[in-house]
């Protein structure tokens, strides 16, 4: 006879019809991994796909390649742009003085320094019409919520929607756009900081303080994320009325995961023990590990290009670092726990975490 797993019976794995209410965290920025994604929808949780930087036709094939790889649901994600960011621009001066910042890490890592063109995105309502279009079963938004007519097309095409909130007023909006599925992400965790209603530096509630705060204000069924890797953490937030969790660093660390090996090697070493926010990779707040970047840029973050500029510019020192395998130039995105993440395959630490939970559940005690 299967083990019954009241932990298990929450309305997030009905919403999404999954068998257990782990959510895969979408990686941004071309770090995602159809394999990933695949492995944990094919093991019962839901598998997710960061397509911020895809273009429409990319998403369409997205959706098809995913859909080829696992009958069970998946998610994809994609950023709602927040006001005026992606029409930003920078003169001939602003170009130069940012390029002179980072010049010195150019020279460091041979190439050349100069200015590199800044990164573009495509257009997110063409994003999003191309998803609505494609119908995956999951879409997931960070940094706002979606227009009215977009969340009434998802659910006319069966879609199920999740938004994150980095604060009780965002879930509170999320909520009454009729978002399906909140996800409650603290300040523990790593990546980028969701935050839309107000500055990132006044949105910084961690996990355990805004999850019961956020099940008390809303309807929608919550998800816990920030600072979730082992079993301890999936009952804790449980106990505080989650009825999931999302789980980002610690899939990172899998064999699945396409981050990259020097990446991959910090988060499994001491230096993880120690985070900070930091906007000098992309212009946006981000929880990465510390390094000689983020130090040598502390002092002038505020006069930074914002996103998606900065991004541009740094990327190609970021690909340069990757590439040499020296982390002092990479952004490292870490939650809180990375040091908790264990190494292997993303189906055994699946396994591995929902068999401990079973041990003692909430329910159970």
């Amino acid at each position: 006879m299967p083990k019954k797993r009241p932990w298990n019976n929450t309305r997030v794995s009905e919403v999404l019809g999954i068998t257990f209410p782990i959510l895969l965290g979408p990686f941004g920025g071309g770090m995602s991994s159809v394999t990933l994604a695949a492995a944990v929808s094919n093991t019962g949780g839901l598998g997710s796909f960061g397509a911020n930087y895809l273009a429409p036709e990319g998403i369409t094939e997205l959706v098809r390649e995913l859909a080829s790889m696992t009958p069970n649901p998946f998610n994809i994600n994609l950023w709602v742009p927040l006001p005026g960011e992606r029409e930003a621009e920078l003169s001939a001066t602003q170009l130069e003085e940012s390029a002179q910042r980072l010049s010195p890490y150019a020279t460091l890592l041979g190439i050349a320094p100069g200015a590199a063109p800044p990164q573009s995105f495509p257009d997110f309502d063409e994003q999003l019409a191309a998803l609505l279009a494609a119908r995956p079963p999951v879409i997931s938004f960070v940094f706002g919520v979606p227009s009215p007519s977009a969340l009434l097309e998802a659910r006319a095409r069966s879609i199920v929607t999740i938004a994150t909130a980095t604060t009780v007023d965002e879930a509170v909006v999320l909520d009454e756009a009729g978002i399906d599925i909140i996800v409650a992400s603290g300040s523990d965790a790593g990546g980028h900081r969701g935050a839309f209603l107000c500055d990132v530096d006044e949105s910084l509630v961690g996990t355990m303080s805004l999850v019961p705060q956020v099940v008390d204000a809303v309807s929608a069924p919550v998800v816990a994320a920030g600072g979730i890797a082992d079993h301890r953490q999936v009952q804790a937030a449980f106990a505080l009325g989650a009825e999931g969790v999302q789980i980002g660093t610690a899939f990172l660390v899998t064999s699945e995961s396409t981050a990259s090996a020097v990446h991959k090697d910090v988060l499994k070493s001491a230096r993880a023990r120690t985070t900070v926010l930091t906007s000098v990779f992309t212009g946006r707040a981000a929880r990465a590990v510390p390094n000689e970047m983020t130090r040598g840029l502390k002092g002038v973050e505020s006069e930074l290009p914002g996103y998606p500029l900065q991004s541009g510019l740094t990327l190609p020192i970021r690909r340069a670092a990757t590439s040499a395998g020296n982390p002092e130039f990479v952004n490292l995105w870490a939650g809180q726990s990375a040091v908790l993440a264990p190494s292997g395959s993303a189906v055994d630490y699946l396994r591995r975490l929902v068999d401990a939970v079973d041990e003692v559940s909430p329910n159970e005690r």
